[in-house]
């Protein structure tokens, strides 16, 4: 435009008052060739109230209980004593800002933390079915603190090797994890009674190599996930959206490797350094403090353990007992996907079965 402008004859100073910008702006991308796109990326701004939000939170809450006002001058002296340099007028700003007040009066708690510290990671997918992208989102449920990673699909090695990054990049493993249906996690719901569903073998021993126990939520209830998708909403219109449309504007199409590079300086640059509308905290500082509580890293994954194997027989056993006094065989009807549980526990088992046997190799295949 304002290229435009200055063909067309319009001076510097007309364009600014126009545009309402000062004239050194329009004099700075009137060099720029007509191509440039400016990249504007805008991190959280940092004040001196951020540190005292709890506090300020905390004392609205006793408020609240007593059922009285409190001034925001005494909250502002009250601060002060605790080392605020900041001024009154600001305090007011931020608290307006996030609606303090007003969430006080119609929230139970207006701090809400729900799980302990190191207890519970949330973990779900998002889709970009025109981008031809997944994002593997994980979300810690006491700090808040989140990790994504674009994908281009989602099968059960993606979904291993991402649970791999997200807990180095956490610096830690929870205690348990937390997953709706997801095709690779549970297999079968109540299959050995209620609440007893049946997961995917591979990632069950997956679970136990890494210490951390899976939690499968009710049908229906993806809020008992809450934390992980109201970061979802925030994923996809905060940097998805905003991204796809910076790369369009520059004439190329978002891939894995531009979203993977651009979504973690996004991460630790914005994401997990604003202040949490829910906490009142920058999700890193209580990510710090979370740390302490995790698990120790897990050691490489190299597949299915041998043990896991003699219960996936013992299980197949029973099934072909029960089926053989039938009078014929029963073949279930399956789609091809749900063949390939079994793929790492005959490549263990030959593995096994050729290292205990003096048969040659082609007899063993055979």
């Amino acid at each position: 435009m304002i290229h435009k402008w200055l063909k067309e004859g319009m001076s510097k100073s007309a364009i600014a008052k126009m545009l309402g910008i000062s004239r050194e702006t329009v004099r700075k991308y009137a060099n720029k060739p007509e191509s440039y796109i400016p990249v504007i990326s805008k991190a959280p701004v940092e004040n001196l109230v951020d540190e005292y939000l709890p506090h300020v939170a905390h004392m609205l809450e006793i408020a609240k209980e007593k059922k009285i006002e409190i001034p925001t001058t005494v909250i502002y002296d009250e601060i002060v004593k605790l080392g605020y340099l900041g001024s009154l007028r600001w305090l007011q700003t931020v608290m307006q800002r996030y609606d303090l007040r007003k969430r006080a009066k119609e929230e139970e708690q207006l701090i809400r933390f729900e799980t302990e510290a190191g207890q519970q990671m949330q973990v779900d997918w998002i889709e970009f079915p025109k981008d031809n992208l997944s994002a593997f989102v994980a979300t810690m449920g006491y700090s808040r603190a989140s990790y994504v990673e674009y994908v281009e699909d989602e099968t059960l090695e993606t979904l291993i090797s991402c649970h791999l990054n997200a807990f180095s990049y956490f610096g830690g493993v929870p205690k348990e994890s937390l997953y709706d249906n997801m095709r690779t996690v549970i297999t079968k719901r109540n299959a050995y009674g209620y609440g007893k569903h049946q997961l995917n073998s591979m990632f069950e021993d997956f679970a136990k190599h890494c210490g951390f126990k899976i939690r499968v939520c009710k049908p229906y209830r993806a809020k008992t996930k809450g934390k992980v998708e109201r970061f979802n909403h925030y994923l996809r219109y905060s940097f998805h959206n905003s991204l796809s449309v910076r790369l369009a504007m520059k004439r190329y199409s978002m891939n894995i490797d531009n979203a993977n590079a651009e979504v973690i300086k996004w991460l630790d640059d914005v994401a997990n350094k604003r202040i949490h509308q829910t906490t009142l905290q920058i999700p890193f500082a209580l990510l710090a403090e979370e740390r302490y509580h995790l698990l120790p890293l897990p050691k490489p994954y190299l597949g299915i353990h041998p043990k896991a194997i003699n219960v996936i027989l013992a299980k197949n056993q029973k099934i072909f007992q029960s089926t053989a006094k039938m009078k014929g065989v029963y073949i279930p009807n399956r789609d091809m996907q749900s063949y390939d549980a079994f793929i790492p526990s005959l490549t263990a088992l030959v593995a096994l079965s050729y290292a205990g046997s003096s048969m040659n190799g082609s007899l063993l295949w055979n």
